[in-house]
Formats: structure tokens, C-alpha cells, sequence
């Protein structure tokens, strides 16, 4: 039965956050690569972060300025240490671990493995009461097999490769190679893991800082300024050539562009959106979505050998992605129905925390 314009607003409505957080990942996909390319034509990774948010800091300012002036609260010296925190784990720490851990290994393998984020985030959440859980119903074993089958999904990618399958047509795009890349595999994977688990505990107090200060954007400028001045004093402190600072008119400036203005920027904004209307696993759980486009990429348009595995670890992934996201959507329907007296509700997290699991989408 086809839907008529106002049904079709409707779904559309319902579904933002599904639609917002797929474009948000694909946009995060083509970073990967350009970041790739900028650090194999010899851009300092340090450097390219702080350079990176200065430029999401200035793009975003403006945005924040004028539209959230009357909603915008007022910024205590706390709320201000809370968000400095913030943009350490974030981004000071968490991305120069991050791209020094690209240095070392692949796209395809970084974008594996931060799949991990969402069984570390919804570990986390759970264990704080964030997120919502009842093994004993439907939607808990949904949520949690959902969870498992992903990561299994992401080993098979990480670990089986499988044969070879074959390239029919030679790639349109080919990024140079540096000699160091793979050859230092196990701090790749060190680094990695630790960004996973820095990235799932900036996941978790996103959800406890928006609740206290309530303005995406505004937040999103924040943490880009302090950040770009976090890693200016990190760089600073490690890199004492002062021609490490300097970009020309080439690759190295447009991933600066892209990671600030998209990266930093604009994706930041979406997830913090995505955040406080629906939490921090949700959020995670479309990391897999960057994984199946960043293999698409690496074999159709970059060139990059595609094993058997990776296509059968991103199929996995997706079930369990279904999954977690069919749990929590009947988690949302049951808080939609009128509770009788004395029922005590399913899957209910602390009501403190209800910014997590947020059901209404304005």
C-alpha cells in the first residue's frame, strides 16, 4: 500500500534519527580514506587534529552563536570542567590514538574494529543504568545477542580473510603507500583498542553532559575549540619541528577542511542529536554502517583487496545491528503505552536517566 505525502512526513519524522546517523557514518566513511592519503603524503597526525578543530570551531561558532542564543544555558565553571573533560576524551585523546593507530594498519581494519564501541558503550550503559535491560524479555535477549552477533560479525572481518575476490576492473582511485604501513601491526591494534575504549566512555558522558547543558551545537564548539587548543599543547610538547606545521594547497589541506567542517563538525552535531533524542548505544550501533561502506570503497573505488570474510562479517553485522535496534524500538513502544497501576514496567532504566532512552522525537 503506497503512503500518501502526510504518512510519508510522518515516517520520515519517526525515522530521523535512523536517516541522520546512516548519512552521518557514509560522510565518516570518505574520511578514512582522505585521512589515509594525507598522512601517507606525510601530514603529522597531531597536527592535523588541532588544525582540524580549529576549523570545525570556526565553521560551527556562528551556527551556535545565533541559534541557540535563548536556549543556550549559562556556563558554570563545573559544566565548563565537565566539557574540558569532554573534548580530552573525545578528541584530544581518543583521535591522535585514533590516527596515530592509522599510520599502522588499514581503513578497513579501523573501521572493523570500532564496531566495538557498541558492545563497550551498551556494556557501560548497562552497568551504570543507562541503558535499559531485561534478559528475561524479548527485546533484552534481542538487545544482547544483537550485541554479540556484531562483534562476531567484526572478528570474522578482523580475523578470517578468506579467499580473494577477484577485481574485475581496475580502480579509478589508487592512494599511495608508505613503507612503515603494516609493518608495526601489533601497536596498530594496541591503539585501536584503546581508542575503542576511550570513544565508548566519551559515548556515555555525552548522555550526562547534554543533559545539563542542553545546546548540540554550542557543545559542538566547545569541545572543538578546546580540543584544537589540547592538542596544540600535546603537539607542542612532541613535535619540535615547526615546519610540521605547514600545509600547502594540496591533499593535507582538504582533509583538514572535511574532517573539520564535516568530521568535526557537522557529524558531531549529529550524534549529539542523535544522542539526547535516543542514547549513546543507539548512536553506536550505526558504526557498523562505516564498516560496510569503507569495504565497498576499498574495493570498487581504491583498489584495496576484498576478502571472502569481509563480506560475510559485514552481512553478520547487520543482522545483529537489526537486532539491538528492533529491541530498543519495542522498548520505545511499551513507554508509549498507557502503564496500569501497580505494573511495574519492562526494561525500565533509572528515571534520572531518561535522557538516554528518550522516546519522543520533537
Amino acid at each position: 500500500m503506497s503512503l500518501n505525502p502526510f504518512q510519508l512526513g510522518e515516517v520520515l519524522m519517526q525515522y530521523r534519527p535512523h536517516l541522520f546517523m546512516i548519512l552521518a557514518q557514509v560522510g565518516y566513511a570518505f574520511l578514512f580514506f582522505i585521512t589515509e592519503a594525507s598522512f601517507n603524503h606525510g601530514m603529522n597526525p597531531h597536527v592535523y587534529v588541532t588544525y582540524r578543530h580549529i576549523a570545525s570551531g570556526i565553521v560551527m561558532l556562528p551556527f551556535a552563536y545565533f541559534l541557540e542564543r535563548k536556549i543556550r544555558p549559562k556556563l558554570t565553571f563545573l559544566l565548563f570542567v565537565e566539557i574540558f573533560v569532554l573534548s580530552l576524551l573525545g578528541i584530544s585523546l581518543a583521535l591522535n590514538l585514533y590516527f596515530a593507530s592509522l599510520r599502522y594498519t588499514s581503513p578497513t581494519f579501523l573501521s572493523s574494529v570500532f564496531n566495538t564501541i557498541a558492545s563497550l558503550t551498551f556494556i557501560i550503559a548497562v552497568a551504570l543504568r543507562l541503558e535499559s535491560l531485561n534478559a528475561k524479555s524479548a527485546k533484552g535477549l534481542a538487545k544482547i545477542f544483537g550485541t554479540l552477533i556484531s562483534l562476531a560479525g567484526v572478528l570474522t572481518i578482523s580475523l578470517y580473510k578468506g579467499p580473494i575476490v577477484k577485481n574485475l576492473w581496475s580502480a579509478p582511485i589508487n592512494i599511495p603507500q608508505t613503507s612503515h604501513v603494516h609493518e608495526e601491526w601489533l601497536k596498530g591494534c594496541i591503539l585501536s583498542v584503546a581508542t575503542c575504549i576511550t570513544l565508548s566512555v566519551w559515548f556515555i558522558m555525552q548522555a550526562m553532559t547534554l543533559k545539563r547543558y542542553p545546546a548540540q551545537l554550542s557543545l559542538t564548539t566547545w569541545m572543538s575549540f578546546l580540543g584544537a587548543a589540547q592538542s596544540a599543547v600535546f603537539t607542542v610538547v612532541i613535535q619540535h619541528k615547526p615546519s610540521a606545521w605547514a600545509i600547502g594547497f594540496n591533499i593535507d589541506l582538504w582533509n583538514v577542511l572535511y574532517g573539520g567542517i564535516i568530521g568535526s563538525g557537522l557529524i558531531i552535531y549529529v550524534q549529539l542529536w542523535c544522542t539526547e533524542q535516543k542514547g549513546p548505544v543507539f548512536v553506536t550501533m550505526f558504526n557498523p554502517v562505516t564498516t560496510i561502506v569503507v569495504v565497498f570503497l576499498a574495493y570498487f573505488v581504491f583498489g584495496e583487496k576484498l576478502y571472502l570474510g569481509s563480506i560475510i562479517g559485514s552481512l553478520v553485522v547487520i543482522i545483529g545491528l537489526y537486532l539491538v535496534l528492533w529491541g530498543k524500538n519495542e522498548n520505545q513502544k511499551d513507554r508509549k503505552k498507557p502503564q496500569n497501576s501497580g505494573e511495574e514496567k519492562e526494561d525500565s532504566p533509572d528515571k534520572n536517566f531518561y535522557l538516554v532512552e528518550k522516546a519522543d522525537i520533537p
